[in-house]
């Protein structure tokens, strides 16, 4: 399966193309306490027993990366000052999830609670409960690279642990294909899981691997996962309650030096100047130097990136897109006009993004996207600015492009790094590094004299640099602004609020499931 208009059939044609498109192994559906297909569905006749075989129940693990841009990515996003999702007349109320998301008036079983929150805890859970089947089924088999898929099974499955964990707090920590409930381990304890799982596979992981496999887990995956989960260890082992966050122990140490094996690396670069959109445009998967961890899409029915219909308005693109996803006056105007960045933004009178055509709105009129929203109970179909960080795939099938997306990108390390080395003292060292990002993108360097400046400098070239990347609630909470107001969002919202509730539908199939504070 390749992507049209590009000679890259031999990437596309390899066992990347298998990893998203080959039948599943066995038949999969969602299963609310993180379980999977039935150890007594594995047996002598049907479980992996060579390399290529195990391979092919590989394929179903890796196919679930694509779910995590779903419903983990819009509650990453629409919860913060990155993204809103108005009420544009009939379209977008949705029950009226997307301003409750964005608003942090969810609730356990509301329309967000029964939607997307409890879709990102089946949709992790199925990845959970897919490597669990394949590993349990190699267990007894011995073939050569049998190591190292077992490793990338474990990181893969430890990355679905990560963004429970991220949304939930502890979760049951399932690693069997035994049909039972589980109780939920501490967020702590999760976190210490998903530690040891990433430390222990990375050994048996390869540093990099051949075109022909590109996607596939190596150990920078694992560092870079690890770096985040370092970078966020305060929050991530600490306690939310209803009154607040109790912090656990800093890891910044920690997470200075796992950046620094990726930075050190010679296997991921920068973007040169005047490059940095190569990082999300059609053919990323061949001009991917920052490229950590992609999850891979393909210009091909049901298998592509939907951004495009995210956020273009109705007469923009074919088909028809959904005319959703905006963005807000202060983040687009955080972005000055020298900064190559702010080139991702549609805003001002708009064209049709494949042939580049004037195009109207639905009563006739020049179709023009403003700096804001007067009223998201209410907007018009041109109000907001939209994020196109993924621009069109000339050779788009319906609404399925083909760009890539990246988890983690090296720009990232460097950022992460940049704060680890702030909070250890180092302000000096931190400018440096966040320039070393900042003037390939905008010629003007960033100055920050004091810690606390500085703190504001990775606050800002974070959202500069990841905006729309699925990292600004993380951000946002790490670094105190989560629940404050902003645009949309106009009071202060309580504390427990950090974490989102374990969905309904999970805590009346799984009687051992304690439901988060506040909820």
């Amino acid at each position: 399966m390749t992507k049209p208009t590009r000679n890259n059939s031999l990437r596309k044609a390899g066992l990347l193309a298998l990893l998203l498109a080959a039948p599943l192994p066995f038949s999969m559906s969602g299963c609310t306490d993180l379980t999977e297909t039935p150890q007594s569905a594995i047996t002598p006749d049907n479980f992996y027993r060579t390399d290529i075989e195990a391979l092919g129940g590989v394929v179903s693990v890796y196919a679930s990366l694509r779910s995590t841009v779903d419903n983990y990515y819009d509650l990453n996003e629409v919860s913060t000052d990155e993204i809103v999702i108005p009420t544009r007349g009939q379209d977008w109320y949705d029950n009226g999830k997307w301003l409750e998301l964005h608003r942090h008036t969810w609730e356990a079983g509301s329309a967000l609670g029964g939607d997307d929150i409890n879709g990102a805890w089946n949709n992790a859970s199925i990845g959970i409960g897919r490597a669990n089947v394949v590993l349990t089924a190699i267990e007894n088999v011995s073939f050569a690279t049998k190591p190292g898929i077992v490793a990338e099974l474990r990181v893969l499955r430890a990355f679905y642990f990560y963004q429970m964990m991220d949304l939930f707090g502890g979760v049951p920590l399932v690693t069997t294909t035994n049909v039972a409930t589980y109780p939920r381990a501490t967020r702590a304890e999760t976190f210490a899981f998903i530690e040891k799982e990433l430390k222990e596979s990375r050994p048996a992981l390869p540093a990099t691997r051949p075109p022909e496999e590109y996607g596939r887990v190596t150990q920078g995956v694992v560092d870079a996962i690890l770096a985040s989960m370092y970078l966020n260890a305060e929050v991530f082992t600490g306690t939310v309650t209803a009154a607040g966050l109790t912090k656990g122990p800093a890891r910044w140490l920690d997470a200075s030096t796992t950046a620094d094996l990726l930075l050190n690396s010679p296997n991921y670069l920068l973007q040169p100047a005047g490059q940095w959109r190569k990082n999300f445009t059609p053919d990323n998967d061949v001009t991917h130097p920052e490229i950590i961890f992609p999850v891979r899409f393909l210009a091909s029915s049901g298998l592509g990136l939907n951004f495009v219909m995210r956020l273009a308005h109705y007469n923009q693109f074919t088909p028809t897109p959904w005319n959703g996803f905006a963005t807000m006056a202060s983040t687009y105007n955080a972005f000055d006009a020298a900064d190559e960045r702010k080139a991702i933004f549609l805003r001002g009178l708009q064209n049709n993004l494949e042939t580049g055509a004037a195009v109207n709105d639905r009563a006739g009129n020049r179709l023009n996207f403003t700096d804001s929203i007067l009223d998201v109970t209410q907007a018009t179909e041109g109000e907001g600015p939209r994020i196109l960080k993924w621009p069109v795939d000339p050779g788009h099938v319906a609404e399925n492009n083909g760009n890539d997306y990246a988890w983690f990108r090296i720009s990232e390390m460097y950022l992460i790094k940049a704060e680890a080395q702030n909070e250890l003292g180092n302000s000096a060292a931190a400018v440096t590094l966040i320039n070393q990002v900042h003037t390939l993108r905008n010629p003007t360097p960033v100055v920050a004299a004091t810690q606390q400046a500085v703190r504001d400098a990775i606050y800002k070239e974070r959202l500069l640099e990841l905006i729309a990347e699925g990292k600004r609630r993380t951000d946002m909470i790490r670094m105190g602004h989560f629940l404050q107001p902003f645009p949309y969002k106009t009071t202060t919202t309580a504390p427990y609020r950090i974490l989102f509730p374990i969905p309904a539908p999970q805590i009346q199939t799984n009687s051992q499931l304690v439901q988060n504070a506040g909820y």
